[in-house]
């Protein structure tokens, strides 16, 4: 077991800003760097359960039809991924690297969807629901931008949020933009719209002061 203490990293934007390519290049710098990491996601993450959930949450034909439910099922998918991943991970001294946490609820059930976000910031002070991130960086990208991306690789993948117009993909940004102004001790705003390597070093850059030294990958793509 490292005699570091864990740290909770959590990569954030909307569809297509890059945060599962970023968060596996971030937990590779990491583990170049010598710090033991865990890659996670979310919905889901959380083995068999968390996936069947992220299933359910990911899919069209329930999400349309969810209300107050929606933000229910997330914090229970979270509480399942909390107990079975990260908090035993960080009890390890792991850095853990989340691809979404509860910024992506306030943005998108909140901001996005008009659901009560007093609602939500009651649930996230329940524990284990009240631990929060270390350090979040949200890749901030043009939605009109984001969602073309998206949609490009939805030819290959199964349906999700990207189903849904840009109207609302701009009051999901907005709402992380107002979360990173609401917390700027833990939120990073790094623009996304450059390339990989280009996106990779600044990220870098934005957590170099939790891991002094930590350099880029050479080869970030």
């Amino acid at each position: 077991m490292s005699t570091q203490p864990g740290l909770f990293l959590t990569v954030e934007g909307i569809e297509g800003a890059g945060k599962t390519t970023h968060a596996r290049l971030l937990v590779r710098a990491l583990e170049a760097y010598g710090r033991p990491s865990c890659l996670t996601h979310e919905p889901g993450g959380g083995g068999p359960v968390g996936e069947a959930l992220r299933a359910l949450l990911k899919d069209p034909a329930h999400w349309r039809e969810m209300q107050l439910a929606e933000v229910f099922l997330y914090a229970a998918a979270r509480v399942q991924h909390l107990e079975s991943v990260v908090l035993p991970a960080l009890a390890a001294g792991q850095v853990v690297v989340c691809d979404r946490y509860l910024d992506s609820t306030r943005a998108y059930q909140g901001y996005g969807r008009g659901r009560p976000l007093e609602t939500i910031e009651s649930l996230h002070a329940i524990p284990p629901l009240d631990r929060r991130p270390d350090r979040t960086i949200l890749l901030d990208v043009d939605p009109a931008v984001g969602l073309g991306r998206a949609r490009r690789r939805a030819a290959t993948d199964k349906p999700g949020y990207d189903d849904e117009n840009l109207a609302f993909f701009h009051r999901v940004r907005d709402g992380f933009r107002a979360v990173a102004r609401q917390h700027p001790e833990r939120v990073r705003v790094v623009q996304a719209a450059e390339n990989i390597a280009a996106v990779h070093r600044d990220i870098i850059a934005a957590v170099e002061d939790l891991f002094p030294g930590l350099t880029p990958l050479e080869d970030a793509r």
